[in-house]
């Protein structure tokens, strides 16, 4: 086993997809997202859009999360989900908001798979219909229980920026939080890249898709997909993003492979996402047991969806 050389190519990969795919996606889109919020479009639209989701226990706040983390990244909604705590969301309000945040697609995902074939507003729509079936199995049923007493404040949206700010300011904000983001993304990228190399020249992988065989035929899905779940699960979506450009790229992954398993596998449901998201307030590690079972509903729903579509 080569160790330099395999720590050197996952270097090198690593840093082709953050400069040359994910930063020229998240500077586009951040300055949309900005130059939205500071002229007070998106402030609009939740309001507009808040009126809707109370029937699936989620708030305007909610609302406003959704879209941070469908347009944005999996990261933009931790600002929101933490004023959201301070201001006192009731408990089953907050347990429905992170069932909706785990069950969906993130945005640091989606657009960067866009050029590979992921059809973008599918999987964007898809996405919000998990998130709301998630929270409300949260809402009606696993959290039903829990406390709707609110502050009065809770209603309230983030302020946004003032509207005086200039075009050539909220460009360069928004360029700055881009390259934070994608610079950001190149430790676990290496990282993840580089065991994934150990285990492959190992011949881990081999073995467990082997020992998965039948489960696989029987479920129909291809064994390459493997390889791209463990690092799902064990490092997110960006280490994720990383390793299915990799197999795309080799030929070993088909566009409508990405597309059907989209579903499944875009989501912030993993470990890193977990310890995020219940590192924000030490609320949300009491209610996370409350969101889980929304969660895995919201996934499964988008998974068989996609599954039907593509």
């Amino acid at each position: 086993m080569d160790v330099i050389s395999i720590i050197m190519s996952a270097g090198k990969s690593s840093v082709n997809v953050a400069l040359y795919t994910l930063l020229p996606i998240m500077v586009v889109m951040l300055i949309i997202m900005k130059y939205l919020e500071v002229r007070g479009v998106l402030d609009v639209v939740v309001r507009w859009i808040a009126p809707l989701l109370r029937p699936f226990g989620l708030t305007g706040m909610s609302a406003f999360a959704m879209i941070q983390i469908n347009f944005v990244s999996f990261a933009a909604p931790l600002a929101t989900l933490s004023i959201m705590d301070k201001r006192g969301v009731s408990d089953r309000q907050m347990a429905a908001t992170l069932a909706m945040i785990f069950a969906m697609g993130q945005g640091n995902v989606f657009y960067p798979l866009t050029p590979f074939g992921l059809h973008w507003l599918a999987s964007i729509i898809i996405s919000v219909i998990g998130g709301l079936c998630a929270a409300a199995v949260t809402w009606y049923f696993s959290g039903r229980k829990l406390s709707i007493a609110e502050n009065a404040r809770a209603e309230e949206l983030p302020n946004a920026e003032q509207n005086s700010q200039g075009l050539i300011s909220v460009i360069n904000s928004a360029g700055s939080d881009a390259i934070r983001l994608a610079l950001g993304a190149v430790p676990m990228l290496i990282l993840s890249l580089t065991i994934v190399g150990f285990v492959e020249a190992a011949g881990l992988i081999d073995m467990l898709q082997r020992l998965l065989m039948p489960l696989l035929l029987w479920l129909h899905v291809p064994q390459n997909f493997v390889l791209p779940a463990l690092v799902k699960c064990v490092a997110g979506g960006t280490a994720y993003f990383g390793v299915i450009s990799e197999l795309i790229q080799q030929g070993k992954v088909t566009v409508s492979q990405i597309n059907a398993s989209a579903g499944l596998l875009i989501q912030t449901f993993d470990l890193p996402g977990i310890g995020i998201f219940l590192g924000i307030s030490s609320r949300f590690v009491r209610l996370f047991r409350f969101a889980v079972p929304g969660a895995m509903v919201g996934i499964l729903i988008r998974s068989v969806i996609h599954m039907t579509l593509f």
